[in-house]
């Protein structure tokens, strides 16, 4: 029997566990358990917090992962999540909910941050793109609250999912490049900033790489998972994002790729990160990637644009005339759309907290003196219109800043399947896209742990060659007209 490894895939709306393992050279992935991630607004004194569901989500993947393990004889876990959030602890107890990235509390701890630390100088430290809600932001918040006086140590997502099913505490290295707090030249924690920061060095744990044993389960969780004795936690790109440029398939160095969900990330993978002050102008983050390498990118508003707009139109007090029911029969009616629809800055800051999004894009439209789309068709044109233009713009600012030929675009995750973008930003960038995989943080998460595990061997570009000979991705070519847009 072949054996198989599980990524557990916590995504900012849906988690997912996958049964994944490598035959003749391809990969097969076999989905197990699909659950919502929903985050809960709590009390606290004069507002509502925005916070993960967290207990939910252990309830869920451990539920999942005990499932896979009644079906396939499994050789190790991994698990990656989104980036920057944290729980803090004590004696190995959670404090509280962790927070949601998409909680207004940080405005505070960038003004703190940023008066014991200048912008220019914090960017040539850690190489992080600006933006408000970075680990390190949130945790001046948590110290102006006197948070981290009875913490004792900080766990992003994936590495306290591990320590509960381990017992063992761990920073992944590609998650840790996300807090503001690790060096971008050597990719260990910077004491130095930590100190001026007044946090305490020993809140964070030891970093470790993707590919590192984590830990054994506990005895207890073993039981409850119905586990064989010696089943490890494998540390994997614990950043989803990482996890799925693992998965891009390219191998020729003029690829840039774009990693599409509630986020894009678009960017290029360099062996060093570039700190100029041209980069951090243009706002590029240095994240840590598999292997050492450097994941030079821009994070850019995604299909959040739609999801919320669609969350707006569904919302209460719709009619059953008024919602928006099938997104394919949606988005068809969006690629039939003529009149010219106005093109937005994607990566405005109103973008990014939940809320009515239709009607802070018609406010953006009307401050401008741009006539705002009037349908629904209308307004996820112009959503994916101002998405595939943020793409172009951001591919070609890697390519200059990094003095990288880009020659080829690839999109992974959900957005692949997204025709309708997929083409437009193949017109807006004039190069070729290639869509697919759609799970490529699942199979980044998978190749990670059956290389450590020893069922396939070699460099990131021979797991890359294995995406490559198991999924066949859809070729999009730029249209002569709108290619000119470049």
């Amino acid at each position: 029997m072949t054996r198989t490894v599980a990524a557990v895939d916590l995504g900012a709306t849906s988690g997912r566990v996958i049964l994944g393992a490598v035959d003749d050279g391809r990969l097969r992935l076999r989905h197990v358990a699909r659950f919502p991630n929903q985050p809960v607004r709590l009390h606290e004194g004069h507002r509502a917090g925005l916070h993960w569901n967290i207990t939910e989500l252990h309830r869920c993947l451990t539920a999942g992962l005990a499932q896979a393990l009644r079906e396939d004889d499994v050789a190790s876990i991994g698990i990656d999540s989104w980036a920057v959030d944290y729980a803090l602890l004590r004696d190995g107890r959670m404090l509280g909910v962790p927070y949601h990235y998409r909680d207004e509390r940080t405005a505070a701890g960038v003004e703190a941050v940023h008066g014991q630390v200048p912008p220019e100088e914090l960017y040539a430290r850690n190489g992080l793109q600006h933006l408000p809600f970075n680990t390190v932001f949130q945790l001046a918040a948590d110290c102006a609250r006197g948070d981290l006086d009875v913490a004792d140590r900080m766990l992003l997502v994936p590495d306290l999912i591990a320590y509960w099913l381990t017992g063992q505490q761990a920073a992944e290295a590609t998650n840790a490049s996300t807090t503001g707090l690790l060096d971008a030249r050597t990719g260990q924690w910077d004491t130095r900033l930590m100190d001026r920061l007044g946090h305490p060095r020993d809140l964070f744990a030891p970093v470790v790489a993707p590919g590192s044993t984590i830990g054994e389960l506990l005895p207890r969780v073993a039981a409850e998972l119905g586990a064989g004795p010696g089943l490890a936690v494998t540390a994997v790109g614990s950043h989803d994002t990482a996890s799925a440029v693992v998965a891009v398939p390219a191998t020729d160095g003029e690829s840039a790729f774009i990693s599409s969900g509630t986020w894009s990330l678009v960017g290029i993978e360099l062996d060093s990160p570039v700190l100029t002050a041209q980069s951090r102008a243009a706002n590029f983050t240095n994240e840590g990637g598999v292997d050492g390498r450097v994941r030079y990118l821009k994070n850019v508003s995604g299909l959040w644009l739609l999801s919320e707009s669609m969350r707006t139109w569904d919302g209460p007090g719709s009619t059953d005339a008024q919602r928006t029911g099938d997104l394919a029969a949606l988005l068809a009616e969006a690629a039939a759309v003529t009149r010219p629809v106005p093109v937005f800055d994607a990566t405005d800051d109103r973008f990014t907290a939940p809320g009515d999004m239709p009607a802070r894009i018609t406010a953006w439209c009307e401050e401008r003196g741009l006539e705002p789309p009037r349908t629904r068709a209308e307004v996820v044109r112009s959503i994916l219109e101002s998405l595939a233009a943020a793409y172009a713009t951001t591919v070609e600012q890697a390519e200059r800043l990094s003095g990288r030929t880009i020659r080829t675009v690839h999109i992974v995750g959900g957005g692949s399947q997204n025709a309708l973008l997929c083409q437009l930003t193949a017109d807006r960038t004039g190069r070729p896209v290639l869509a697919g995989p759609v799970e490529a943080t699942a199979v980044g998460n998978v190749l990670v742990q059956a290389r450590a595990a020893g069922l396939v061997t070699g460099s990131l570009e021979a797991l890359r060659s294995i995406v490559a000979a198991t999924f066949d991705p859809v070729r999009y070519r730029p249209r002569t007209v709108a290619a000119t847009a470049r």
